[in-house]
């Protein structure tokens, strides 16, 4: 429940303002932290989140790993569960990998992102740190800019928005959009500008060029001419928005320093409330054990 997990988050954010940031609430639990690809802010802040709930902490890493020998998903997770881990958090290339392995163990799992499919506690960090700025997201609307179609942050952040009441829309180059995106009920725009006028937030995507098998526009320079958000389109609005962004930037692409950094962005704040809100997710699935 969206507001269960956005309640108990408040509550833990003013823990994380104590000077004593840590609470017991998961002690003696043991936590695996599974990354099958490459995380900062992610990876960090679920740590975070664990050893501020007092958890005992074991992290993962496919690069120093069994699996570079061929052993697949499951026999990892079972040979670490056989070790009696208690939860997994875990981020895998594979879209439903999550789902997959939800249907072989009995451990709680929480995905920490799978391929290009999903990212759920990123959508809700994300409306959790709206929220905060603006209130109640009924209503509101919303603008997902930038890499559509190979976002996992995208499709979680639709699907948490729309239950929440905000509108949605999705801007960028037509090849970077899926064919399918407005059977979810979001509108769908290749005009940056307009879109930028229309809403009230604009978050917005990194180009995903690890995830790009092919060219999807001609170059960086261009898709920043046509689709980066700069400090003069943001001049030319009647009110100002709030900015926000999941990281990492690529400035001067996607979104200039000048913008990134203003006083109406709130790119930080996201990276603090992570925090706050897996704490909330861990405790909530801890207390289904």
């Amino acid at each position: 429940d969206i507001r269960l997990i956005f309640e108990t988050a408040r509550s833990f954010k003013e823990v994380l303002n104590r000077p004593i940031k840590k609470v017991p609430s998961l002690r003696d639990v043991t936590v695996a932290n599974l990354f099958f690809e490459d995380s900062t802010r992610t990876r960090i802040s679920f740590e975070l989140a664990e050893k501020r709930l007092s958890a005992d902490v074991v992290n993962f890493s496919a690069s120093s790993s069994s699996v570079k020998k061929g052993e697949t998903l499951l026999d990892t997770v079972n040979n670490i569960l056989s070790m009696k881990v208690d939860m997994i958090v875990m981020r895998h290339p594979a879209p439903g990998a999550h789902h997959f392995l939800a249907q072989h163990i009995d451990a709680h799992i929480i995905n920490a992102g799978d391929g290009t499919h999903e990212h759920p506690t990123q959508a809700l960090l994300d409306a959790f740190s709206m929220e905060e700025k603006v209130g109640s997201l009924a209503g509101k609307k919303v603008a997902i800019f930038g890499d559509i179609l190979h976002s996992r942050v995208a499709l979680s952040n639709i699907f948490c928005l729309k239950k929440l009441g905000a509108h949605v829309r999705v801007c960028g180059p037509p090849t970077l959009i899926p064919k399918y995106i407005d059977k979810l009920g979001v509108e769908v725009s290749h005009n940056l500008r307009e879109s930028l006028h229309w809403c009230d937030i604009a978050n917005v995507l990194r180009i995903q060029l690890e995830r790009q098998d092919i060219k999807y526009f001609p170059s960086l320079r261009e898709y920043s001419q046509y689709y980066g958000i700069n400090k003069s389109l943001l001049d030319e609005l009647e009110r100002p928005i709030v900015i926000m962004h999941p990281g990492p930037i690529n400035r001067g692409v996607e979104i200039t320093s000048d913008v990134a950094d203003s006083e109406h962005s709130i790119i930080l704040q996201q990276v603090e409330n992570g925090v706050a809100v897996r704490m909330a997710a861990l405790y909530l699935l801890a207390a289904k054990r």
